[in-house]
């Protein structure tokens, strides 16, 4: 064999090795056919994406001659979309987990205000229970007296209805109920629980008696009759709370949510830790303790970022941030403003767990919030706290500042929660300390409603001020306060918050024009807000919230392209597809 055939086979060889080193992989998932919203400034619109395990493996750019070809193998799902949209997936970044789950599969009277409605209510729950366990809760007749941004009230318009526990007897008698209004003015006790506590013929103050002189079932606020019930009241099962849990990540990704960040309570990461030990996890959890559990956490060697308990270590179950209050809320005029409520004119609202805007408070409560925050900090957690009134958040600035000055640290990942009133010239004070403002949309479909009356016109106006918060180049993060409160149901489907921002209107599309129209914000801003801006709010930007080439696949498909539609038709949306890590968890396709 001569030298130029030696060579030429000595090259054939090394090219045939090397092409087969750069062999293309297949893919584990391909969508096609599609408008794909990036999130990336370079390249925004894509029509196709690959998937291989966890990972973005590819990206099908617009006016780009690739092919989905080399990417199909014998065991690749290819999944043509239709022209269907698709998005990074939906970060929630404010729910109540434990909460939540009880509302969809625990009792729920909130929409009950008839004997009818009690009575299915009541069977629904008693048929996924087993004999001995309580039903408790409830919140009858919410919304009979509040109601749903401007969604029409359910039950009675004229007198209370109160229920009685005939209604109920035969449906519960394996299982004792002590049922609640949704003001806890009045309980419902079922004969089951009488009897337990002996009080099915014995009568105490505050029980109300029928005609022949036998309790009704009904008891009074402060009624003896309470303690001795609630004293046999025994705890939720453990496969009751992870069925409560399983009920809520199935509705979130039903939803298109990808992430949580939950307001976390002891008992609910226990049960987040065995869901992900279980591999039952189907959406992201990042942990927002207590600040008053920030010691207990450094203590244990806890940081942020990881829970020790985790399989994974990271991605899925992580400690956050530390979650703070100063002030109350609105809907019981707890809110903390420079001036008094329009309506209580002795009332400018209270800082949390303190009952007077005396100045000795302010010094004592601030400076302890601020020597907890720096403690979390300099043991490895960032702080989020909630602020509502305008003093309330402007206070919470105030604290963030001497932070920064004192330690001179970047406050990255630092946010105030709600941020729901802010004084003119406290909005660009956000960007200056680089502090994230964590705002809930929705709210601004049910405060509307009576927030004039309270605070009068002047300071309503910066109220939910997302473009204000905008303008002054303000970090936006959406969360949706799910599941909400006696008062409201905050719903996590983004179309509900998309809506609330963009329209700035009720879900029935009043008032015309908008509430405070010049603050309404694009469905691009909404949408960034609610995808690469909360993967930034918890340091993970690099690795999520946008569709990019080695990124974790997490991806939501709508059934329309939100940025091409009118703003009126965001509420008509569905989610077809919600796919997390890579797998896919929903599909309505």
């Amino acid at each position: 064999m001569n030298t130029s055939i030696r060579i030429l086979l000595s090259v054939s060889i090394i090219l045939s090795a090397y092409c087969s080193k750069q062999r293309i992989i297949p893919a584990d998932i391909i969508i096609h056919n599609a408008e794909v919203y990036t999130m990336e400034k370079d390249h925004p619109w894509a029509w196709g994406v690959a998937v291989r395990k966890n990972r973005i493996q590819r990206i099908f750019y617009r006016n780009e001659p690739s092919s989905l070809k080399p990417y199909v193998g014998q065991q690749t799902r290819v999944i043509d979309l239709k022209g269907k949209f698709v998005l990074p997936g939906f970060i929630d970044g404010h729910v109540h987990f434990n909460r939540a789950g009880a509302m969809i599969a625990d009792i729920n009277l909130m929409k009950v205000a008839d004997d009818q409605g009690l009575i299915r209510e009541v069977k629904r729950v008693v048929d996924n229970l087993q004999k001995g366990e309580w039903i408790t809760g409830g919140l009858w007749g919410a919304y009979e007296a509040w109601e749903l941004g401007a969604a029409n009230s359910t039950g009675n318009k004229g007198q209370r209805w109160l229920p009685r526990k005939a209604l109920i007897d035969s449906i519960t008698e394996h299982n004792s109920c002590l049922l609640a209004s949704f003001d806890g003015a009045f309980f419902l006790a079922n004969s089951q629980a009488l009897a337990n506590a002996g009080l099915l013929k014995k009568t105490l103050e505050g029980m109300t008696l029928d005609r022949n002189g036998y309790p009704t079932g009904l008891i009074a606020r402060g009624s003896p009759a309470l303690e001795r019930i609630r004293a046999l009241i025994t705890p939720k099962s453990r496969e009751r709370l992870l069925n409560e849990n399983r009920a809520a990540l199935k509705h979130l990704a039903r939803c298109g949510i990808v992430e949580v960040h939950d307001i976390a309570t002891p008992d609910q990461t226990r049960c987040f830790v065995t869901l992900e030990k279980n591999g039952e996890l189907t959406c992201r959890i990042w942990l927002r303790p207590d600040l008053s559990q920030g010691k207990l956490l450094i203590d244990k060697g806890f940081t942020m970022g990881i829970h020790p308990e985790s399989r994974s270590k990271s991605q899925w179950l992580r400690y956050g941030a530390l979650k703070g209050y100063i002030d109350g809320i609105m809907g019981t005029h707890g809110a903390l403003f420079f001036k008094p409520y329009d309506d209580q004119p002795d009332n400018y609202g209270h800082y949390r767990r303190h009952t007077s805007d005396h100045p000795r408070y302010l010094v004592a409560n601030m400076d302890k919030m601020y020597r907890m925050i720096k403690a979390g900090y300099q043991g490895g957690f960032v702080s989020n706290v909630h602020a509502i009134g305008n003093k309330g958040v402007s206070l919470m600035l105030d604290t963030y500042e001497r932070l920064k000055k004192e330690l001179r640290i970047d406050l990255r990942g630092f946010r105030v929660i709600h941020a729901q009133v802010v004084r003119p010239q406290d909005f660009i004070r956000f960007q200056k300390l680089n502090v994230i403002a964590e705002v809930n949309p929705y709210h601004i479909a049910d405060d509307m409603r009576w927030m004039e009356e309270r605070i009068g016109s002047d300071r309503s106006k910066w109220a939910y001020a997302f473009q204000s918060l905008l303008r002054n180049n303000a970090q936006l993060s959406f969360g949706s306060d799910w599941p909400g409160t006696s008062a409201a149901e905050y719903f996590c489907h983004p179309k509900y918050l998309i809506h609330a921002a963009v329209n700035r209107t009720t879900i029935n599309g009043k008032p015309d024009g908008g509430w405070f129209p010049e603050q309404k914000i694009s469905v691009e801003e909404a949408l960034k807000a609610y995808t690469i801006n909360n993967a930034y709010a918890v340091f993970e930007e690099d690795i999520r919230g946008s569709i990019k080439e080695g990124k974790l696949a997490d991806i939501t498909v709508c059934d329309r392209n939100l940025l091409n539609i009118d703003p009126a038709e965001i509420l008509d949306m569905r989610i077809l597809l919600t796919m997390v890590d890579g797998r896919i968890v929903y599909r309505d396709l």
